[in-house]
């Protein structure tokens, strides 16, 4: 029996576009001499797109396989073939490594006739194609080869498979990020200093302008080949496979990213220099003395070290989201981070005469260090956040968090107007129109962040900030009107509620037993969300499109609410422990049931997921949108 075939996940689109897409298409031939057959069998596959391994890890995806129809009038000569061979990586889905193939793969089985006779081969190869946040579910396409015995071969017509349409996911924000955090690096005081210094190296015995290009040029490539290398190592799983989910919830690295992030801004307060040691630089820098493509590349090593000090904060929150994401987004971010890194070395490099149009080193370089460190401790809060919210403290509240960024911007607003100063910076005689602008954003912010103080949604930035608490909800909730959503009564009291809570103030259950025992009582569909508590596009979700008055009317009417966190850490009674069926395993924590739940019955570890079940066992399935029409059509299906 195969692996649950007709519940493997559909993402996002699926449900609600009928259009019909083909990913991975296959066509068939062979190629005959006498009695030895080679069946070909080659699978055209979209950009973005993967088709898994012919072997696979017990747990993981559908493997691909060719089956036959009927071996009587031959012998199979060896084992599968394939070309190119799959590569492995780490999928963010099953959470194991995995092999699979990208753009084509070509599967070859060499059989040996035991006839003379013409013969004709069926069959069927299965499969099943994911990208980065779409499996579609697995599929067969049949094949019938015609033989000619021990005479000539035969090329069998192609055939195409199609699968449902799912979207792939979007990462041109990502590298927008990533191009921008590389232009930004180019002005901490660490790195813009060594322009200078490196138009100078240029110039030395530049006589021959197309070599002195050249050795630019490739001083440039130098540079992006360091960043990218560094981030290969996380794109494919150097540095373990269960990097991003530690990232994500882990108290361990959260914490250390904090300080990290801490230590950062303190230094770039004026508090202390960081100083990378000097003989890991002085040898670098020796090695580029040498001159030539060999004293370009050190070169580019050097001032990639010595930038690490100003650098470091851009690489490691690029780090961070990127491994969180998963697939190749580790290696795209840092290839394009290096990219708008090196380019304004290599042109000025490659046009020296420029330079002397660019602002000299001072005062203005402290000034975009201090506004650095703002931002750093700003952000650096989000990672205390995620171990307060997945471990349940309840420490660092959504009120305390925006009170904490209204000091720190407001902060930030008095540094633009001159009145605030720190030991590296140079007198400010008046405020230029550029430094007011800047207040006046900034300034204009804080009055927004005080907004959500008494309980505006902040939409924009949801997904950066805890969640609404319930008593928060509770103390802002409108008289009840004519348009007021009616809010359902639970059966009971919920297991888990005195830490767990739904947004918008939603009542809900948080044991998925409990609450479809509930459901069925009222004769109501269950909605069954999985979810986490450092889960950025949940929170943006909730905070969007849930708080839609149509979509929250229908959730408060229509639905048992069922909110699975996957992350969270409350150890359960023994008596609640599960073997997993995926890893076998035992799971001993809230989260971690939910999480091995998930994958184990609808093939996915992505949230949010949306699932309604209704009272006949029916089921509707969903993963993420922003677009409220699109997710009140789901809904829709459930009533």
């Amino acid at each position: 029996m195969r692996k649950l075939m007709l519940l493997i996940l559909l993402f996002g689109g699926f449900f609600s576009q009928a259009q019909i897409i083909e990913p991975i298409k296959w066509s068939f031939s062979s190629k005959q001499e006498g009695k030895e057959v080679d069946l070909v069998f080659t699978a055209h596959i979209d950009e973005g797109w993967h088709l898994y391994d012919t072997y696979l890890p017990e747990g993981g995806p559908i493997a691909t396989a060719v089956v036959f129809e009927d071996t009587t009038f031959f012998d199979r000569v060896g084992e599968l073939k394939k070309s190119p061979e799959p590569v492995e990586l780490f999928d963010k889905t099953f959470q194991m490594n995995l092999r699979y193939f990208s753009h084509q793969a070509v599967l070859t089985q060499t059989i040996r006739l035991k006839t003379d006779e013409a013969v004709t081969i069926k069959g069927y190869v299965t499969f099943m194609g994911c990208n980065d946040e779409t499996c579609l579910p697995p599929n067969e396409v049949e094949f019938s080869f015609l033989l000619k015995g021990a005479e000539g071969a035969t090329v069998s017509a192609g055939v195409e498979s199609s699968a449902p349409a799912a979207q792939g996911q979007a990462i041109g924000l990502f590298i927008l990020i990533s191009l921008l955090a590389g232009l930004a690096a180019v002005l901490t005081p660490c790195v813009f200093p060594m322009i200078p210094m490196t138009v100078s190296f240029f110039m030395r015995g530049s006589g021959n302008r197309r070599k002195a290009i050249a050795t630019a040029a490739f001083f440039g490539i130098s540079i992006v080949a360091i960043f990218t290398l560094l981030g290969a190592l996380f794109s494919f799983g150097i540095f373990g496979p269960n990097v991003g989910s530690l990232l994500s919830t882990h108290w361990i690295p959260n914490t250390l990213f904090f300080i990290l992030f801490f230590i950062f801004a303190l230094s770039f307060f004026g508090a202390f220099e960081i100083v990378l040691p000097g003989s890991l630089v002085n040898k670098t820098d020796a090695k580029a003395d040498q001159g030539g493509l060999i004293g370009a590349f050190f070169m580019a090593l050097t001032t990639v070290i010595v930038s690490f000090s100003c650098t470091g904060p851009f690489i490691g929150a690029l780090i961070i989201e990127a491994v969180q994401g998963g697939g190749l987004r580790p290696l795209v971010g840092m290839f394009f981070f290096g990219l708008a890194f090196a380019t304004p070395f290599t042109l000025l490099a490659i046009f020296p005469s420029a330079m002397s149009k660019l602002p000299k080193s001072g005062g203005w370089l402290n000034a975009i260090k201090v506004v650095f460190a703002f931002i750093l401790l700003a952000f650096g809060l989000k990672f205390l956040s995620n171990i307060d919210q997945v471990y349940g403290f309840d420490l660092l509240s959504r009120e305390v968090f925006l009170a904490v960024w209204m000091v720190l911007f407001f902060l930030l607003g008095m540094y633009f107007l001159g009145k605030l100063k720190f030991s590296h910076d140079s007198d400010l005689p008046y405020v230029g129109v550029g430094r007011l602008m800047l207040a006046i954003v900034t300034f204009s912010f804080v009055v927004y962040l005080f907004t959500g103080l008494l309980g505006a949604q902040l939409q924009s930035i949801s997904a950066l900030i805890p969640p609404t608490s319930q008593r928060a909800y509770t103390q802002v909730a409108p008289v009840q009107s004519a348009n007021t959503p009616v809010v359902s009564e639970l059966c009971g009291p919920a297991k888990y509620a005195d830490k767990l809570h739904l947004p918008q103030g939603l009542p809900g259950y948080f044991d998925y037993k409990q609450g479809l025992a509930c459901a069925k009582e009222q004769n109501k569909p269950a909605f069954v969300v999985f979810k986490g508590h450092a889960c950025a596009n949940c929170k943006k979700m909730e905070n969007t499109v849930w708080a839609d008055p149509e979509v929250l009317k229908l959730l408060s009417e229509k639905f048992v609410i069922i909110g699975l966190y996957t992350d969270d850490r409350t150890t359960l009674p023994e008596s609640d422990w599960v073997t997993s069926k995926v890893d076998g395993k035992v799971k001993k924590t809230l989260g971690k049931v939910n999480l091995d739940w998930q994958i184990e019955k609808y093939h996915t570890n992505s949230i949010p997921f949306h699932v309604i079940v209704m009272p006949d066992g029916t089921e509707h399935q969903f993963g993420v949108t922003f677009e409220t029409a699109e997710f009140l059509d789901f809904l829709k299906k459930g009533i």
